[in-house]
């Protein structure tokens, strides 16, 4: 409802800022001999409503009071020096340049509101997120929620759960050595590669996209683990020769660090990946 609002109150003020625009010019057509007079009121208007739009309310009736202060010291002098006559154009442009100020401004409204809105979905979006754009892979977030349910099946049924936490070696150095697009694609042939090396009941997770982490859940114990090890290093060194050479240039080779699940040691989803990281510094 709110959205619709904030839309209702910008294209409203848009549809009346040509409305308005309509009638000035009208207004100046209809009275040649005032015709540069009229031009310099209308970009005085315009001046305005444009700081208006990019500032405040409160300047732009301020600079309204200056305006109407300016104009009616000229009208006076008009009236009182020359014998001027006053008359329907004395008064137009001090009713519309306030109305083209309060137009700017619920434009400026109208469009703040969106773009809060919009960054509030974009927000949301993001914290409610279960899959990585890139790769198409469950995230961290979907990590904990599955996580904790294997780790109760693991505990309830007695079936081993192992965690495999897998980086790409060097990737600070070798992101500079390509393009932010083959990166990208880098990641996903990667995250493919992974998933071509777990059975169907095995979970695959893009951990952390900036700096490429994935996450293995496995129901096998650590020797089981290890099988899966090695099946994915041989992989990616079958693909260093094959793929990854021609496409990028680069070879690639993974840092890939296990843990076992242990009731006793790994309270939550969190503990299990911060074992199975520290576990990457003995994959030398």
């Amino acid at each position: 409802m709110k959205r619709n609002q904030s839309s209702l109150v910008s294209d409203g003020a848009f549809l009346f800022w040509f409305v308005i625009t309509f009638i000035c010019v009208v207004f100046m057509v209809g009275d040649p001999n005032r015709y540069l007079v009229n031009i310099i009121f209308l970009n005085v208007a315009f001046l305005i409503a444009i700081v208006t739009y990019f500032t405040t309310v409160t300047t732009g009736l301020m600079m309204n009071i200056v305006f109407i202060f300016g104009f009616g010291t000229f009208t006076l002098y008009q009236t009182v020096v020359e014998g001027g006559v006053i008359g329907v154009h004395n008064y137009f442009w001090l009713v519309m340049t306030p109305i083209f100020t309060v137009t700017a401004w619920m434009m400026t409204l109208g469009n703040r509101r969106l773009q809060n809105e919009n960054e509030q979905l974009k927000k949301k979006n993001t914290s409610l997120a279960t899959m990585d754009e890139t790769t198409d892979l469950k995230n961290a977030r979907s990590f904990q929620k599955d996580a904790t349910i294997f780790m109760a099946l693991s505990t309830r049924y007695q079936i081993p759960l192992t965690l495999l936490v897998v980086k790409v070696k060097y990737w600070d150095e070798l992101k500079r050595m390509v393009s932010e697009e083959q990166m990208s694609e880098m990641i996903y042939d990667l995250s493919k590669l992974s998933e071509t090396s777990i059975r169907m009941n095995d979970s695959l997770y893009m951990l952390n996209a900036d700096n490429p982490t994935w996450g293995l859940l496995l129901f096998t114990d650590r020797d089981g683990a290890n099988v899966v090890i090695d099946r994915l290093k041989e992989k990616v060194a079958a693909f260093n020769t094959v793929e990854f050479a021609g496409k990028y240039k680069i070879e690639l080779n993974l840092n890939i660090g296990a843990i076992e699940y242990q009731p006793d040691k790994v309270p939550t989803p969190l503990d299990f990946i911060v074992q199975a990281r520290k576990q990457l510094e003995y994959d030398v």
